[in-house]
């Protein structure tokens, strides 16, 4: 599944969007701002209205003293224990201070001040100003505002910030898109997954047309689950709905509703379905629902009370005791294993579409969407790079072409050639080329002998796929590899194929010990296969006549027990006895038919290798003109790493 270059629809409604506030924005609005100004004006005040103006004038009392005995005083004001004298010689006023809870009068005459000029002496009382006090108010209160603001501030930044404030924790955070914030994204733009689209088309269709469905008694889906590989396009596909549909869409992730506080995931669930109660019909989308939705009490420390608790807030929502609605819900996730079974049920989620690999003809179709526009030479062949890429996803396929048009333009040319997504395809398989690995004479010898014995008995067996490419040019962790040619894409396989597969993964290391006497170390992930497939064609395929056709091992594993440890053996240990001894029986067997087929074409070995040494590079023209055989044409799809 893939996407089209959309077209701009609204181009005065995109130029016009206003952005969101981002971190940066209008600092004036933010709290920490006016929390600080206070701080400042606080202390600002502190100075501005002190009287520094007169600490300049500041005297002593003897001087007043002296002022009063010379008649040179014209008023006195006295406020608490800061005396002002105002002078007759001067406009000036000076300052000073007398002893607390000390008359100033006593103090004049202890100075030597006559009686007779104390009486004449015109003085004035004022009450004292109370700044300082309010000043010794504010620096001790001044702790605690700092650290309620420090709470006010970890309150705002465990809410998320933004839409979500100190005391908005249970809001939703689902975003809402409507008129220009719709995406423009279409299912005219998705290519690979047929069915999908049609089913969710209906369901934007039922929206748009209720009395369509109403006219036959059809009640519109409660629920869409869509299931699918990681890259299949779940998520595009939510796009292309709220693309076309023609009422709101609320758009969110199961992440979006846990929290480390209980309730909160349950308290925006209900804030969810509130809003889209309010402007019903429309159409809510959770990506990822495998987060909140999983199966409840599992686990071996039991079950997570946030997630149970929004849960079973999801499941009242979607089918509680109020059903009047008319609210969809679609949800992705690649985890249905994991899911409750309560939120899988008919009346929550009504249908489940499962979005696949894409096969042949959806992969094509899927590289021409996102070819369109780009300059391709007249050779690339979309069909062949199709029939190459069998397995690959739309998001692998995506991946491709960006990897073609890179390396076009790494190589400076104007156009991307064939040889430019015959490249990409390697190197998303295996790795890119790595030409500056040195390797000594010795083991480029081991690695030419292990990938000819690979590729000649993939050849020459009936049910093994043909040789697309040889290399001993090392490719990520792979220092060669054989890459075979898909005739087309297959969904069963049989027995026979199953043998020949662990014949042809066999292949590199009885090439080894037939050139040298003795195996290497390039084998390991062959061997790993061989065991792996080979036991499962006893314990899940019933391939075995020992043990007949029986499941042993059901091949499922619990994401709760980490996964194969949580396993139980259900047979007993004479079974598991048989088990091993057939899996020996399998491997041994399809390792003595490799053997009897390199002994007898040992020379075709040699050449093949000894070219290998010589050109690194093989294609399947030249490895079938060295053996011999008749030229097919076909091209490669996957990787046997040695």
């Amino acid at each position: 599944m893939s996407e089209k270059k959309p077209t701009p629809r609204r181009p005065s409604d995109q130029n016009q969007r206003t952005p969101p506030n981002s971190d940066g924005g209008n600092w004036l609005s933010r709290g920490w701002f006016w929390i600080v100004l206070v701080i400042l004006l606080v202390i600002g005040s502190r100075f501005m209205f002190s009287s520094s103006g007169d600490a300049a004038n500041l005297v002593g009392l003897n001087q007043v003293a002296r002022y009063v005995n010379n008649d040179d005083v014209r008023s006195i004001i006295v406020q608490g224990d800061t005396v002002y004298v105002q002078l007759k010689s001067t406009t000036n006023r000076v300052q000073t201070r007398k002893e607390p809870n000390e008359s100033l009068l006593e103090t004049l005459r202890s100075f030597g001040v006559s009686e007779e000029r104390l009486q004449t002496l015109p003085i004035e009382v004022e009450s004292a100003p109370n700044s300082g006090m309010i000043f010794s108010w504010l620096i001790m209160l001044l702790p605690m505002l700092l650290v309620f603001a420090f709470f006010i501030f970890i309150m705002r930044q465990a809410g998320g910030g933004g839409q979500n404030r100190a005391m908005q924790f249970g809001r939703s955070r689902a975003r809402k898109m409507e008129g220009a914030d719709r995406p423009t994204v279409t299912f005219a733009d998705v290519a690979g997954s047929d069915e999908a689209k049609q089913e969710l088309q209906e369901v934007v269709e039922f929206l748009k047309e209720p009395q369509k469905f109403a006219a036959l008694g059809a009640r519109i889906p409660k629920g869409v689950l869509m299931v699918g590989a990681p890259g299949t396009g779940k998520t595009l596909l939510a796009k292309a709905v709220a693309g076309e549909a023609g009422v709101p869409f609320f758009a969110s992730s199961g992440s979006e509703f846990v929290e480390m506080f209980v309730g909160v995931g349950a308290s925006r669930v209900r804030d969810l379905f509130e809003q889209a109660k309010k402007n019903s019909p429309c159409i809510i989308f959770v990506d990822e629902i495998d987060a909140v939705g999983r199966h409840r009490g599992a686990g071996l420390g039991g079950g997570n009370d946030e997630r149970e608790q929004t849960l079973n807030q999801i499941l009242v929502e979607m089918d509680g005791f109020d059903t009047d609605t008319n609210i969809v819900i679609i949800a992705a996730t690649n985890r249905p294993d994991i899911l409750d079974p309560a939120l899988l049920r008919p009346g929550r989620f009504d249908r489940k579409v499962v979005v696949d690999r894409p096969d042949r003809r959806g992969r094509e179709a899927i590289l021409k969407v996102h070819v369109r526009g780009k300059p391709l030479t007249p050779d690339v062949d979309l069909d062949v790079i199709a029939a190459q890429t069998a397995g690959m996803v739309g998001a692998d396929l995506e991946n491709l072409v960006n990897e073609a048009a890179i390396l076009a333009a790494r190589r400076n040319k104007r156009t991307i050639g064939m040889s430019e997504f015959i490249e990409s395809i390697e190197r998303i398989m295996a790795g890119p080329a790595r030409r500056s690995r040195v390797l000594d004479a010795e083991d480029r010898r081991v690695i030419a002998y292990h990938e000819a014995g690979h590729a000649i008995v993939m050849e020459e067996l009936e049910h093994t796929e043909g040789v697309g490419k040889i290399t001993i040019v090392s490719r990520g962790q792979a220092l060669g590899y054989v890459m075979p040619l898909p005739e087309e894409d297959r969904n069963l396989r049989s027995r026979a194929e199953y043998e020949d597969t662990i014949a042809g993964l066999l292949a590199g290391r009885v090439a080894e010990e037939l050139m040298f006497d003795e195996p290497s170390t390039s084998a390991a992930n062959d061997l790993e296969r061989v065991t792996k497939l080979a036991k499962a064609m006893v314990t899940r395929f019933g391939m075995s006549d020992l043990i007949g056709p029986m499941q042993l091992n059901p091949g499922e594993s619990n994401p709760f027990m980490g996964m194969e440890i949580g396993q139980q053996r259900s047979y007993s240990e004479a079974v598991a006895r048989k088990i091993d001894a057939e899996v020996r029986r399998i491997v041994m067997s399809a390792y003595e038919r490799t053997r009897a087929l390199l002994q007898e074409r040992r020379d075709q070995l040699v050449r093949v290798a000894e070219t290998l040494l010589e050109k690194e590079v093989l294609e399947r023209k030249e490895f079938l003109q060295i053996i011999g055989a008749d030229a097919a044409s076909s091209s490669a799809t996957t990787v046997n790493a040695s």
